[in-house]
């Protein structure tokens, strides 16, 4: 990581210097604030880590619970969120304490003894297969714990407000802070940096915050769904399971890996978990009845353990703690809008996570799609609220999530499908195991592609970049570094820190010749470029965007002192050069692979845009800086015009 541009650091350098909001950052809740989250799950902790970033935009985060979450329910973390992780910063610490999912097994009735399973697969996991991320098990609540740091040690110092409930909330026609929210104080609050409302020692007192904007991240029963009258639409199935954490003896061989256990008796899916002895267990409760009423919900959890034992047979669980249990009903809903828009109303209050859509758990998705909702606005709210992008921005929240959302919808009632069914229903006992590798890309989370819009082009032409699917996630290449001669990931030098990134693949002439590069790089630093065009007056020439060349030669070949200017801009205070943002793509002694040919980069020269939630927005060859710059203008504001003619 770099640090140090800013002066010297004795300290944590993941501790960003307080600036704007976060100077002085008041104990209780202002009055007015730029952005009001409601909820601190995982959409609402991943929002203000980002929001931290933006130390100018007043963000505050509501919580009804009295503090941190001590058990989450979710842990299942996909390899789109450890990449994920990484741009926040804790993806190697979170690595190190998680459970790594190598394989997952599947089990079925011995054709021998219908009364007893038997192994019937072992799968190699997909993760590795298809990213540099592992699938990963770990409490949810450590998820929020390295979010919460995140915002802490971000410029802004976002700290939860805890012990503050959501009453309801009023979106007025105009005003600054159109938005009047009703909250309370629950009791018995404590928060990172104070008491969460003034005179909360009063207890139970009710008070009006005014915001620009609030987000929902409070769950599926989201009273901030309601209070905007968006519906969740879709229904419970008629299936039951019960789930718990559990601390057991068993003779169980595979008691250590994922496994979807398929019996006579009913289903289990097994997940270890963190820490080498606790695991979940899904136990299939059967079929619903339509008068049940909810009372399946009711099953005590020495029921659930009966169960498990049944359909373990002829192994067996010797339960010696419980350390959660629940019992819930396969429920699959969308709600119809992700925001308070619509009918010409620019929005001003959005939905995340289960506030928006709800399936079951046991394709690991509630967790990480949430987090993703939350990656996707929090960036756009800090462009919009600090000028550098126009309010129809936020518009694209809800046309590009509500779709994902569908489509997770869809995978889980087939997964579901598969996971409930009974075993005179299976004619293909490698069914499920071909289901669970065959659509591995969509719960790794890199299924997910964005349409065409103001900030994602149309479909590159093929042979320009690939492996670069435009709408996609960025799927990061090694490089090596020129200035150190060391081999890096490009895309894990990306941080969350609201910054667009636009990686200059250069053409074939080396650094200092004649070339599109060169060209392309004295556009770059023209008065009618991207760069001088969206950038404040005053900031950094790479405060907007985060230019980095990619040479075609070995590293040792490249000549940093012939490399454009615009690829060695000096920042900070200090105006310190940064020699972190060029790179060699050739193998060499560290590297045997060439990044071109491992992404089809076309040899003439391309430039790769990519969101600062790491999805490629578009495609451009190096001699066509035009199309670029029309592409960026669409969504940028201008800070320096070009002059007419």
């Amino acid at each position: 990581m770099q640090f140090h541009h800013h002066g010297y650091v004795s300290g944590n350098p993941l501790v960003a210097p307080a600036a704007g909001t976060g100077i002085d950052r008041p104990a209780d809740l202002p009055d007015e604030v730029d952005v009001l989250i409601v909820g601190s799950g995982p959409a609402g902790m991943l929002l203000a880590a980002q929001l931290s970033q933006y130390p100018d935009v007043t963000t505050r985060i509501i919580e009804k619970r009295d503090g941190r979450l001590v058990l989450g329910q979710a842990d299942g973390i996909q390899p789109r969120s450890v990449e994920t992780f990484q741009a926040f910063g804790f993806a190697e610490r979170i690595v190190a304490e998680a459970y790594n999912i190598a394989y997952m097994n599947f089990w079925g009735p011995d054709p021998e003894n219908p009364g007893e399973i038997v192994r019937t697969a072992r799968t190699e996991d997909y993760a590795f297969k298809i990213s540099e991320f592992p699938h990963l098990i770990v409490n949810q609540a450590r998820v929020l714990d390295y979010f919460a740091e995140a915002a802490a040690n971000g410029p802004a110092r976002i700290a939860p407000d805890y012990g503050v409930e959501f009453l309801g909330l009023t979106v007025h026609d105009d005003g600054e802070f159109p938005v009047d929210v009703r909250l309370r104080q629950a009791g018995g609050s404590s928060t990172g940096s104070g008491t969460g409302m003034a005179g909360s020692g009063t207890g139970g007192r009710e008070r009006v915050v005014r915001a620009k904007y609030v987000v929902g991240c409070d769950g599926a029963r989201s009273g901030v769904r309601e209070a905007i009258g968006r519906k969740h639409v879709g229904a419970f199935a008629a299936h039951a399971w019960g789930v718990m954490d559990v601390l057991v003896n068993t003779d169980f061989p595979d008691w250590r890996t994922k496994c979807a256990i398929n019996a006579a008796a009913g289903n289990i899916l097994l997940i270890p978990r963190e820490g080498g002895y606790l695991c979940r267990v899904y136990v299939d409760l059967g079929e619903v009845a339509a008068d049940d009423d909810h009372r399946v919900r009711l099953t005590p959890v020495e029921e659930v353990i009966r169960r498990a034992n049944e359909i373990l047979h002829p192994y067996a669980l010797d339960v010696k703690q419980v350390a959660w249990s629940s019992v819930y009903e396969v429920g699959h809903r969308v709600t119809d809008r992700f925001d308070d828009g619509g009918d010409g109303r620019a929005p001003r209050v959005f939905l995340t996570g289960d506030a928006c859509h709800t399936h079951s758990a046991k394709a690991g998705q509630g967790m990480n799609v949430s987090m993703q909702d939350g990656f996707n606005l929090g960036w756009k709210l800090g462009q919009v609220l600090t000028g550098v992008s126009p309010v129809s921005l936020l518009e694209t929240y809800s046309a590009e999530r509500q779709p994902v959302a569908q489509q997770l919808i869809d995978f889980d009632r087939e997964w579901s499908a598969l996971m409930a069914r009974k075993p005179e229903e299976i004619s293909d006992p490698q069914e499920l195991a071909t289901f669970y590798l065959g659509t591995a890309e969509f719960p790794s989370g890199f299924m997910t592609q964005y349409g065409r819009s103001a900030i994602v082009t149309d479909a590159a032409p093929a042979g320009l970049a690939d492996g670069f699917p435009v709408g996609k996630r960025f799927h990061s290449v090694e490089v090596t570094r020129v200035s150190d001669g060391n081999v890096v990931h490009l895309g894990h030098h990306a941080r969350a820190d609201g910054r667009w990134r636009i990686y200059a693949f250069a053409d074939a002439p080396a650094a200092g010749e004649e070339s599109a590069l060169a060209d392309w790089a004295e556009w770059l630093a023209s008065p009618d470029s991207p760069l001088t065009r969206h950038t404040p007056a005053g900031a950094d020439v790479d405060a907007v965007f985060d230019v980095k060349a990619i040479y075609q030669q070995r590293f040792e070949d490249v000549d940093l002192t012939r490399v454009p200017a615009v690829f060695l801009p000096k920042t900070g205070p200090l105006a310190l050069t940064d020699w972190e943002k060029v790179y060699a793509a050739a193998p060499d002694a560290w590297r045997s692979a060439d990044a071109f040919e491992e992404r089809g980069l076309s040899r003439d020269g391309v430039a790769v845009v990519v969101r600062p939630d790491q999805y490629v927005a578009g495609i451009f060859p190096l001699a066509d800086a035009d199309a670029l710059a029309d592409f960026l203008a669409g969504s940028f504001a201008d800070r320096h015009p070009v002059p007419a003619g």
